[in-house]
């Protein structure tokens, strides 16, 4: 299975990039694991909804240049559905079986997700209500990946 985590913006910091090396790293023994960063936009102070919109809409654009048609599209969003690990690991499980070979996250920028990449998502997914930062959620997400897996192969990790 290949999967890939799209995101709007880099990630900086030294911790948030060994994490993520590290699940890379562990992941690798089940999936091709990609990251592709675009650039995000600064959103002035005291944006107005019309300049929060035009940024999502710049950023949706970068996102859906990478978003590939033979990809099973799984947009992180707040309003989307909240399943458990195991949930989430037979819902991988499924949608191989399906023969969707390739899982593509996308993770927003701060404002979150355009109208355009929402529509195109295949499945919208939510860890939670609150907003966490994007190089956080990668980590989060990453390690929900790496739990899936091994609950489907009922490998010690998840309890």
């Amino acid at each position: 299975m290949k999967i890939t985590i799209l995101a709007v913006g880099k990630c900086k910091e030294k911790y948030w990039t060994m994490a993520i090396d590290e699940y890379c790293k562990r992941l690798g023994r089940y999936a091709d694991v990609q990251i592709i960063e675009v650039a995000d936009e600064k959103t002035p102070d005291g944006a107005s909804e019309k300049q929060e919109e035009q940024i999502r809409e710049i950023e949706g654009e970068r996102l859906l240049r990478y978003i590939r048609k033979e990809a099973y599209c799984i947009a992180l969003a707040i309003d989307g559905e909240a399943p458990d690990s195991v949930q989430l690991s037979r819902r991988m499980d499924q949608l191989a079986v399906q023969g969707n070979g390739h899982l593509m996250f996308v993770i927003g920028g701060s404002l979150g997700l355009s109208r355009e990449v929402l529509r195109r998502a295949d499945w919208k997914l939510s860890f939670s209500r609150m907003t966490f930062p994007h190089q956080l959620m990668r980590v989060i997400l990453l390690e929900q990946i790496y739990r899936a897996f091994r609950i489907s192969r009922n490998e010690p990790y998840h309890k």
